[in-house]
């Protein structure tokens, strides 16, 4: 048969399977559908198809089953209406086509446009040191207070695009599921999209850390069986009495997540098989909506008759709700040994409405349904709002876009702490807010004069960390003014902003003085002028977060003008190292390294890595100190500002951070295999302390595996020792065989890789 007909076929099963999703879209979106809404979505999807239609994705799929998806996601699992299908089905039609948001607002209208050009790059090139990420996030959350369409179809677009994810190449699914962790799945989680944010910090974890993901979910797997069966002999006494009580309900026993399962083993330093919580049990009630507290709590009195719960682990957000809308009654309760069990084991069990259930769920799009209904929840959803706003206008003031999103993204996942007024009003803060974050967020000029607090009657100081119910009364004094120590004792956005705004208006003179020292200390060395270039510089070699950091440092006598010639003798041997180097400094980014490694090794397989070991004597790299990698660690390369390019773990701590924030400047990275190369690494060590103990485990390293100790401490506390060994390697096997060999000594319990 001809190449032409089996195009002509494949490309007349792809127009059917385009329509065939289109159809379905537009069945989900009629309950929502009014006047010219279905024509509307038939302009956009004519519009999208017609743009797209030479594009194909990474997988070989027309490109057009990408927006289809996504208004797909923003109807069946965000429930948003009409508008948001139009923007969700043009929402890369201005990016990535000729298409101008012009064009848009001819045809859709102003709201439509405006949508679209949030969810839309910015373009152009990035001042040097800067990230492209952060600059878009905060393109994007600047439209927050105008339309939360827009943060809500991003978050469809990153589902989906995390769902399609294993067709991308390695290091783009690093990039993505990392900054999916660091920065989607905490906003979907504030924004009370439960569903959604599981399911991204899921994708995310199987995309960083793949082999803990497969065997979580492996082992997820195997007991699901014998989960099920004691789910179902723990409900059973429940159903009863709720049927006998003529409760309309839906009970379900669910794992927990396979990431917060994660969490858990590293939190808890256990094993899987030591978490016991595996899953919550949940209990629905139709109920209606004068009744839903009531029987919320009636059910909750049904389920201790029967187990006896945690007084610790109750969390009462019917009274309350969180900042997200979030409304359900847990309780951690204490199961009956059950099959071949001794002992009981905890389980969590949610109580909850229909109503809450949906905004659980569908989070803030749920919220704005029963909007008119509920003035608590709007209250405290407004209340984060408004701290969104506070911080996107203090942009303004020299706060950069990877601060901002710091700043967001701390008050994405906390939880909450509920105090009042002396007048009784409610105030929302997050857990761990102090006297002095509650100050702040009655008043800027509170805070800044506060010299204390009392709480229930008694005199508390700045630091008091609130808990939930206390009634505050704030004492202030004209003399008080802030100071840098404060920031030490605030956790809430609000609060650290109003702090460093004052301490920036006092510091000012401080910046312009360590500026002028520089600059005329530089004249002196032979350096006229202080560019860009060398701020950076002293910036990295100085380990200042910023500029003004630096200058302030300098002005304040911190750092002494005379120690510049220590940093000119170094930047000069730095020089002189880098001239002998094939790929010159500066290189910004990860695209233009990518260009340069792929011109000198030519029409090699994998041109465009750094090879490691065999790239030394042409490439300024360092193994990260943060991270220690080895050979046969999944690595990565970091472009710095100044210091070369660092090689990094793929399970780094700081990874997520460094791919999220600046991935425009990270690059691909292996190790040469033909080059022997001796690594250090850390051991950490633990288990039963007995005699002769450190000498069999120093037998094990030197005399039977020939390592070299590095340094080795180890101390013991009542009959249990933890110790952390410092040592040579060549390679990942060669630890492993390592670990294996110490495992087997007798009294150690358990040996891992420290950082």
């Amino acid at each position: 048969m001809p190449v032409e007909a089996v195009v002509a076929i494949d490309l007349e099963k792809e127009r059917a399977e385009i329509l065939k999703r289109y159809r379905k879209l537009l069945r989900s979106a009629k309950p929502f559908l009014q006047n010219d809404d279905a024509k509307n979505i038939k302009r956009a999807f004519m519009m999208s198809a017609e743009a797209h239609k030479e594009m194909r994705r990474k997988s070989g799929e027309p490109y057009i089953y990408h927006p289809i998806a996504v208004a797909q996601i923003c109807v069946d699992e965000i429930g948003l209406g009409p508008t948001a299908i139009v923007a969700a089905l043009l929402h890369d039609v201005v990016e990535d086509t000729e298409i101008e948001l012009s064009d848009i607002e001819k045809v859709f209208g102003k709201k439509v446009a405006q949508i679209i050009d949030g969810l839309t790059k910015i373009s152009g090139t990035f001042e040097y040191g800067t990230s492209q990420q952060a600059e878009n996030f905060r393109k994007m959350l600047l439209t927050l207070s105008e339309d939360i369409r827009v943060i809500l179809i991003k978050l469809a677009d990153r589902l989906h695009n995390m769902r399609t994810l294993s067709s991308m190449a390695k290091d783009k699914q690093l990039k993505i599921a990392s900054e999916t962790l660091y920065l989607y799945a905490p906003l979907a989680h504030r924004l009370g999209l439960h569903a959604i944010k599981t399911e991204l910090e899921d994708l995310g974890l199987k995309y960083t850390e793949p082999e803990v993901y497969k065997e979580i979910a492996r082992k997820l797997s195997d007991n699901k069986r014998s989960r099920e069966s004691f789910v179902e002999h723990f409900i059973k006494p429940i159903k009863k009495d709720l049927d006998e009580k003529k409760y309309k309900y839906s009970i379900k026993g669910r794992p927990k997540s396979i990431y917060s399962i994660y969490n858990k083993i590293k939190s808890s330093n256990t094993s899987f098989e030591n978490i016991f919580d595996l899953f919550a049990v949940r209990i629905v009630l139709n109920a209606p909506r004068e009744r839903e507290k009531a029987e919320c709590w009636e059910v909750y009195s049904i389920v201790t008759d029967h187990y006896k719960p945690n007084p610790d682990r109750l969390k009462d957000w019917v009274s309350t709700p969180k900042s997200n809308g979030y409304e359900s009654l847990h309780t951690t309760v204490m199961s009956k040994p059950y099959a071949s069990e001794k002992t009981g084991r905890w389980v969590e069990v949610q109580i909850r409405s229909h109503r809450m259930d949906e905004i659980a769920e569908k989070g803030v799009a749920a919220h704005w349904k029963y909007k008119g209904n509920d003035t608590r929840t709007n209250d405290t959803f407004e209340s984060w709002l408004s701290q969104v706003r506070e911080a996107l206008e203090n942009t303004d003031k020299g706060k950069s876009a990877v601060e901002l999103v710091d700043e967001i993204k701390n008050s994405l996942y906390n939880e909450e702490v509920f105090v009042f007024t002396p007048k009784g009003k409610l105030i929302v803060l997050q857990a761990g807010a102090t006297a002095l974050d509650f100050a702040f967020d009655i008043h800027s000029e509170v805070g800044a004069r506060c010299i204390g607090a009392k709480v229930g009657g008694k005199l508390v100081p700045l630091s008091h960390k609130l808990q939930n119910g206390d009634q505050i009364e704030i004492l202030t004094s004209a003399k008080q003014k802030p100071s840098e120590d404060w920031l030490r004792l605030v956790v809430t956005t609000k609060a650290k902003t109003r702090i460093k705004d004052f301490i920036k208006e006092e510091n000012k003179s401080h910046v312009v003085h360590g500026r002028d020292l520089i600059e005329h200390r530089l004249k002196i060395m032979g350096i006229p002028h202080l560019t860009l270039e060398i701020t950076n510089q002293l910036r990295a070699y100085y380990n200042a977060k910023d500029a003004n950091d630096l200058f302030y440092r300098f002005g304040k006598g911190y750092i002494q003008v005379d120690q510049l010639k220590h940093w000119k003798a170094d930047r000069e041997m730095h020089e002189r190292k880098q001239a002998e180097k094939v790929i010159q400094l500066p290189i910004t980014d990860g695209k233009t390294f990518t260009k340069e490694i792929k011109k000198l090794h030519g029409e090699r397989k994998d041109a465009d890595a750094l090879l490691i070991g065999e790239d030394m004597d042409k490439v300024d790299y360092t193994l990260a100190k943060c991270c220690n990698p080895i050979s046969g660690d999944d690595v990565f390369g970091f472009v710095t500002i100044n210091e070369g390019i660092k090689i990094h773990r793929t399970k780094c701590p700081n990874a997520t951070e460094l791919m999220s924030r600046h991935g425009d400047r990270v690059i691909k990275a292996q190790w040469a295999s033909q080059i022997q190369m001796s690594f250090t690494v850390n051991l950490l060590i633990s288990g039963i302390d007995r005699a002769g103990l450190v000498h069999d485990v120093t037998r094990v390293i030197s005399s039977e595996l020939k390592v070299n100790i590095m340094g080795l401490n180890i101390g013991v506390n009542d009959g249990l020792f933890e110790g952390k060994i410092t040592l040579m390697v060549h390679d990942t096997d060669h630890l492993d065989l390592l670990v294996q060999q110490l495992e087997q000594v007798s009294g150690v319990v358990e040996v891992s890789r420290g950082e």
